[in-house]
């Protein structure tokens, strides 16, 4: 039989609903992945300890600098650093490595208010969430434009919706039609009203992320929290080789609350690092082992994720650019330092530089998810709808990213080896020379046999006519539309969101507008 065969043609579904169908009797997914399939590695023991060698060169011999934070150059002076100036820190080689083996955790769970919703961050787990940042959304009806408190809401209830995004992110995109110095109220609060999901809180100021710990403290109670991790903040090294007071006081504060800052240098070569992909990556390995070592000085054993944002860039524009090469290298050999350390580590996921979710897009994506799952990262951010190099959150790329995400479950589940996945009873059975269409095995195994990718369309050309010649982006559109009509809040303890409310109420009405 061959895949022309009429007869296999007729084995086919007869239309979409009955594809619809069968992927509603399919089970839920897992809260997190546990990997079976292992990361991938291809440097050896010398090429690490070379990366590490050049790494402890930069932090003593040209210095880190934390700029306006008195208490965290303290830290590092009582732990053995040589400050110069008001803020160059020299950090003697080793000492940062052994500040966070020695009690940075190796992986740890972040609690959702859903418990069954909550994820294991590092080891051998993979955590998929949302992208970060974007001051602008798109989408195929009103094209581009500044996002809005409506449009987060909007990705934070698609995030909840989706089965194959393990988290509900932070910052999904910036809504510009409140203040800025109270927007992180309302992108908090959305987190946990519109979601049950784990989420990040925010970073920009220290007394931001204390708000969103104390609400956080609200909604799981004080004490809970004390104890266990309930957010992310993630912070970016204003590299090269400096942190902002600001971005140190926020780390300290997440640190010191026992939660867990994600420490993320951001690198694109040629412009806040080297052309050179080795010297980059020493640079990134140094600025993140650095603030994950802050952490631990701030707070030992409290939870860190050591972040990596290693990109090339265009040097005839200046512009960044994704999916290349160099950068994928960057996340194998980051991901075998990281296990090193013993540390989780973030990585970037669905990665363009596109402007429309077009064939450039799909393929940097790919070209940027594959090498970061395949480094073994823990915490993949922005795993759906990056667009235009993080300006852009799209709705279609935002569902399109995540139908790719579900078949990374299955390739994470490696290769079934016992006595169904070799099929004997279907070998004996069929025999030589037959198909296998309407076997016992095929019958027992047929709903779950492969991933099938929601989006994609494998009819023949003239169902596909007849269903409307739609392309992927059209049938994303109708997807995300599909979803909003579907979503129910989850449900809420009204006395916990009256607290919520009332916080910001109260701390909103202390502060004026501040617009920018």
């Amino acid at each position: 039989m061959t895949e022309n065969d009429p007869a296999a043609r007729r084995a086919r579904p007869s239309s979409r609903e009955a594809r619809q169908k069968s992927r509603a009797q399919r089970p839920v997914a897992p809260a997190y992945i546990s990997r079976e399939l292992p990361p991938y590695e291809f440097l050896s023991t010398e090429g690490l300890e070379a990366i590490e060698r050049h790494a402890d060169i930069l932090l003593e011999e040209i210095g880190f600098e934390i700029r306006g934070d008195a208490e965290a150059i303290a830290l590092w002076r009582n732990a053995g650093a040589r400050i110069v100036g008001d803020w160059r820190i020299h950090v003697p080689a080793g000492l940062a490595r052994e500040l966070v083996r020695r009690s940075a955790p190796r992986e740890f769970t972040q609690h959702a208010r859903n418990p069954v919703r909550s994820v294991q961050i590092g080891g051998q787990h993979t955590v998929f969430a949302p992208a970060y940042g974007p001051p602008f959304v798109t989408d195929l009806d009103h094209g581009r434009r500044y996002g809005t408190l409506a449009d987060f809401h909007n990705f934070v209830k698609l995030a909840y919706l989706s089965p194959w995004l393990h988290h509900s992110g932070g910052t999904v995109c910036e809504p510009v039609d409140v203040p800025v110095n109270k927007r992180h109220f309302d992108m908090v609060y959305a987190h946990m009203r519109y979601s049950d999901k784990p989420f990040m809180g925010s970073v920009t100021t220290a007394a931001r992320a204390a708000d969103s710990i104390e609400l956080c403290r609200i909604l799981f109670g004080a004490d809970f929290v004390a104890n266990h991790c309930v957010i992310l903040g993630n912070v970016n090294v204003n590299s090269p080789l400096v942190l902002d007071g600001e971005a140190s006081r926020v780390i300290r504060t997440y640190a010191a609350a026992n939660q867990a800052p994600v420490c993320v240098p951001f690198i694109l070569g040629g412009a806040m690092g080297p052309v050179t992909t080795a010297g980059a990556l020493a640079q990134c390995y140094a600025e993140a082992l650095f603030c994950v070592a802050l952490a631990q000085l701030e707070r030992p054993g409290s939870p860190v994720i050591l972040g990596n944002f290693l990109s090339s860039m265009s040097l005839r524009s200046g512009a960044p650019t994704f999916g290349t090469p160099e950068p994928a290298l960057a996340y194998f050999a980051i991901g075998q330092l990281a296990r090193r350390l013993n540390v989780p580590l973030r990585c970037g996921g669905n990665l363009c530089g596109s402007k429309v979710a077009d064939s450039q897009a799909a393929f940097e994506s790919a070209n940027s998810m594959w090498p970061a799952f395949m480094a073994g990262a823990n915490f993949i951010l922005h795993a759906a709808g990056w667009l235009e190099a993080g300006l852009a959150m799209s709705y279609e790329k935002f569902v399109m990213d995540v139908d790719q995400l579900g078949g990374f479950h299955t390739l994470a589940k490696g290769l079934n080896l016992d006595a169904n996945g070799f099929a004997l009873d279907a070998f004996r059975e069929i025999g030589p020379g037959k198909h296998y269409l309407g076997s016992a095995h095929t019958m027992a195994n047929y709903e779950h046999a492969f991933h099938d990718f929601e989006l994609a369309d494998n009819n023949s050309y003239e169902q596909w006519s007849a269903e409307g010649s739609t392309d992927q982006l059209t049938r994303a559109n109708r997807r995300w539309k599909a979803l909003l009509e579907t979503y129910e809040a989850p449900p809420l303890d009204p006395a916990i969101d009256e607290a919520l409310l009332a916080y910001i109420a109260r701390r909103k009405t202390a502060m004026p507008d501040e617009l920018n």
